[in-house]
């Protein structure tokens, strides 16, 4: 029962009512993928710019790195956005960490009192402790933005023990109605700046909450070359920016205490 009092139904008419015209929400009970789902859209024509679909339930849910991301139904935020983009390809991996800016930010709107971080390039921390992850994919003309929040897991449903919830972390907030609705919405903003003008005004913004930074980390890269550096900063591309001045374009990173 205290399960259910934090897992309450997603309302699809009254998301779609306060987040159009801009954005076209969906909700669905089960899913394999949203994040499928809204590919097979646009290879059959049927997207349109501004889609969003939200799934209380996916069967086969993927992270970064193809990495499985399954959580019990409605105790996770699950959803995929589509959105065209005008900027030229090669500044298109940037909206990811648009996208964790946004989270946080949002997050942080809804609940003062924890301390909402971004692990570069894009999972969102509380406590060194993953709360929320998401992974895009470039598709024809646009991204596919796809989204994990934890929000009402009890310490026994939660993926890894490095991870972590809203509800266990005592938010003011697990509504995942006003949640979703906050993240768009901060996401709305920035994406329309960013498409227009790029990512220099988002730097410092991003290295404000990126825990990443001057301090340090160890760096796997694709190929699992592995070392210890110190990051300083990102670049306009998304690079995370060492001490020797090279960039990392794409890694997993453990902080180091």
């Amino acid at each position: 029962m205290g399960n259910e009092l934090h897992r309450a139904a997603l309302r699809e008419s009254e998301l779609q009512a306060e987040l159009s015209p801009y954005w076209r929400v969906s909700v669905v009970d089960i899913t394999g993928s949203t994040q499928s789902d809204l590919a097979e859209s646009i290879r059959m024509n049927s997207a349109k710019d501004g889609d969003v679909l939200i799934a209380n339930y996916q069967s086969a849910g993927k992270g970064r790195l193809d990495r499985e991301f399954i959580a019990a139904p409605s105790s996770a935020l699950l959803f995929s956005l589509y959105k065209k983009v005008a900027r030229p390809r090669e500044e298109w991996n940037f909206l990811a960490l648009l996208t964790a800016l946004s989270i946080t930010e949002a997050l942080r709107d809804l609940d003062h009192t924890n301390d909402f971080k971004v692990k570069w390039p894009n999972d969102v921390l509380v406590k060194e402790k993953k709360i929320a992850g998401l992974l895009c994919q470039a598709v024809e003309d646009g991204v596919i933005v796809g989204i994990g929040l934890n929000v009402s897991m009890q310490f026994e449903e939660l993926p890894v023990e490095s991870a972590t919830s809203l509800l266990l972390e005592n938010s003011a907030e697990l509504d995942r109605n006003i949640i979703v609705k906050n993240i768009l919405q901060n996401f709305q903003g920035k994406y329309a700046l960013w498409n227009l003008h790029g990512s220099s005004q988002f730097i410092s913004d991003y290295e404000k909450v990126c825990s990443s930074l001057n301090r340090q980390i160890q760096i796997t890269t694709p190929n699992l070359e592995s070392k210890q550096a110190m990051a300083t900063g990102v670049t306009q591309l998304g690079e995370l920016i060492l001490e020797d001045g090279s960039h990392v374009n794409s890694a997993d990173i453990v902080h180091l205490r």
